[in-house]
């Protein structure tokens, strides 16, 4: 039965193992919903411990706290009990990180069974990556991104607008680190300390930015000469502003598509599918639509540099949400196969069950998908007769026309 954090606790062991159990008590509460959930996927993990673990034992009790990258709110809702912050704001760039924060963090009282009064309330603010959310802040608690390009958009954010005191907590899996996260963080501070690792986990404490370093420039703007088309990326987006190798074999496939009223490009991560068959289509509406921030902004960036900005509307979204059932003609989908930093095929089905859902009946759901990925009898159950329209060594193209509903 989950504990309340009671002042009595305080007086049965050390600052580290009242914080473990608070945490225990929090952590099993928590769920990942809206995103996808299975046994083997769970809401919170090592480095969320080691990174609240960690902060209790610097001490800035009522500092003012920010929180870069929480999957589900392990990090914000621990520090709201563990840190007592005086102000505690987040940027998650996922809108299915966000929706979970706010869901856990509505349960997360009555998870205390008869003892709510004694849990602090877990006041946030979520904001965007910049000078809001970091203006003022002493402590920042990192899960460390996917690609060093993520970290350096982080980075320079943390050391241009947070306190010139502030302490980076950074964290990750210790088999997802590498020394170029070192490197990035030594651009923009002067001390970057690699603390022991632990349950194979470790932080990076970075402290004293450097504020005279010029901060880098994004989103990130490459010209594609295969496509004649500007890409612009944010660090966090897929691929960057290059042109990865699923959406180069699918837009192979573009003359061969119907011109839709209306076109949803599904995941659409820079934007590139979007823009392409605007520019053929010219009569379509196009949606470009992802439940990441970085790639929204980076779609619309994308869509601007091109001359494509009242072509295509640019939505952040989780799988098509705020869509009505059978509003389109045409959805193109080039899903993931990794939730979080493990390979999973559930993403890519919640984005083909979404498909089906908005799609009017005779309209068509165009997949490219990794080989070794069964989304064929998905695709065939959801949504409708399936056709493969090509395969390569790497990459099959699907073409799936909406039954009648």
């Amino acid at each position: 039965m989950p504990r309340a954090p009671g002042p009595a606790r305080a007086t049965e062991g050390g600052r580290t193992q009242v914080a473990a159990d608070i945490l225990a008590d929090i952590f099993s509460v928590l769920r990942r919903r809206p995103d996808v959930e299975a046994p083997n996927l769970q809401a919170w993990d090592a480095t969320d411990r080691l990174l609240l673990e960690t902060a209790v034992q610097l001490g800035r009790a009522g500092s003012a706290v920010a929180v870069i990258g929480d999957r589900y709110g392990a990090l914000t809702l621990g520090a709201s009990a563990l840190l007592a912050p005086a102000t505690l704001r987040v940027h998650q760039d996922l809108v299915t990180g966000e929706r979970a924060l706010q869901l856990n963090a509505a349960e997360l009282p009555a998870a205390f069974d008869g003892a709510a009064d004694q849990v602090p309330a877990p006041g946030f603010i979520q904001l965007p990556l910049g000078r809001e959310l970091l203006a003022g802040a002493d402590t920042v608690l990192l899960q460390l991104p996917k690609t060093l390009a993520e970290l350096e958009e982080v980075a320079a954010a943390v050391a241009r607008y947070a306190a010139p005191d502030v302490r980076l907590l950074a964290g990750g899996r210790v088999k997802h680190m590498s020394p170029g996260m070192n490197t990035v963080l030594e651009r923009y501070f002067v001390s970057v300390q690699p603390q022991l690792a632990r349950q194979k986990s470790r932080i990076l404490l970075a402290s004293s930015p450097k504020t005279a370093v010029a901060p880098p420039r994004f989103p990130v703007v490459a010209h594609l000469t295969e496509l004649e088309l500007d890409v612009a990326a944010h660090g966090a987006v897929f691929a960057g502003p290059k042109l990865d190798i699923g959406t180069r074999f699918l837009l192979t496939f573009l003359p061969a598509m119907k011109p839709a009223r209306h076109a949803v490009d599904l995941g659409c991560g820079t934007g590139i599918l979007a823009a392409m068959y605007a520019r053929l289509f010219p009569a379509a509406a196009v949606t470009a639509t992802d439940q990441s921030a970085a790639a929204v902004q980076s779609a619309l960036a994308t869509a601007r540099a091109n001359g494509l900005a009242d072509r295509i509307t640019v939505l952040q979204d989780d799988a098509l949400g705020t869509f009505p059932d059978g509003a389109v003609d045409l959805v193109l989908l080039n899903p993931p196969f990794h939730v979080g930093a493990g390979v999973h095929a559930g993403a890519g089905l919640k984005m083909i069950e979404a498909a089906a859902r908005v799609l009017a009946p005779g309209g068509e759901l165009w997949t490219v998908y990794n080989r070794h990925l069964d989304y064929l009898p998905a695709m065939e159950r959801h949504v409708g007769p399936t056709v493969v329209e090509g395969r390569n060594s790497k990459f099959t193209v699907t073409r799936s026309t909406r039954t009648s509903r």
